[in-house]
């Protein structure tokens, strides 16, 4: 569990770069670029992290937490899927990975 944890960092890091930059894309938004950038390249950063797994992950774990709780907020004000619920979605998915990895 803990190899796909650690796995998983890069692929969630992209999919929020890219949803950040889709987001400044179709909708201007400037606050969903630099979110997406800042989140995507802190993930990325924590991945290539050396030395310890349990701190790549427990960091990993809580950056995804933070970004679940956004998307969770953004989904109730809208209560559109796109984005903000299949990034809701990704982010719990991302969330108990990295935490399952984390606690293994």
């Amino acid at each position: 569990m803990v190899q796909i944890a650690v796995f998983t960092i890069p692929v969630y890091a992209l999919i929020v770069i890219f949803g950040g930059v889709f987001g400044y894309l179709k909708a201007k938004s400037k606050m969903s670029l630099i979110s997406g950038l800042v989140s995507g390249a802190a993930l990325l950063a924590t991945w290539l992290l050396p030395g310890a797994t349990g701190i790549k992950l427990g960091i990993a774990t809580a950056i995804a937490a933070v970004l679940l709780i956004t998307f969770i907020i953004r989904f109730v004000r809208t209560r559109k899927f796109m984005p903000a619920g299949l990034m809701m979605l990704l982010s719990l998915a991302a969330t108990i990975a990295f935490a399952l990895g984390w606690l293994a």
